[in-house]
């Protein structure tokens, strides 16, 4: 629990943390463990509206994955990740940005499991398992 906060920031801070955060921190683990090209573009969460405006200005697209590689592998140029928890889905935004970045030759991949993650990425980088 963070304590440098007074006690209203930690009740805030509190419903960014879970199971998607930390999935997301063990995707970034493990790509980081590889070597991989990425990053991830913090779409996600709540901002009060001018920020969110001032972000979208600046250029924050939604439905953007979770997890960009930039690293180019069997064809493709990249390989974009969502990372999805409990019974959640992918949005019509969503959606609407795999189908381009599918038209621009991108592995696309929406998964609800560290293991399966896992072996995508390791499948996208043929990796063997050992």
């Amino acid at each position: 629990m963070i304590t440098d906060f007074p006690m209203r920031h930690n009740d805030a801070f509190k419903r960014y943390q879970g199971s998607e955060d930390s999935f997301q921190k063990s995707v970034a683990k493990y790509l980081n463990a590889i070597n991989a090209f990425w990053f991830h573009c913090p779409n996600g969460g709540s901002r009060h509206a001018l920020e969110a405006l001032k972000l979208k200005d600046m250029g924050v697209k939604a439905g953007i994955p979770d997890c960009m590689i930039l690293d180019q592998r069997h064809g493709y140029s990249g390989l974009a990740i969502e990372l999805k928890v409990g019974y959640n889905k992918p949005s019509e935004h969503q959606l609407a940005i795999f189908d381009k970045l599918v038209e621009r030759k991108w592995m696309v991949i929406v998964s609800w499991s560290l293991d399966e993650t896992i072996s995508l990425i390791d499948n996208y980088y043929s990796i063997k398992s050992i």
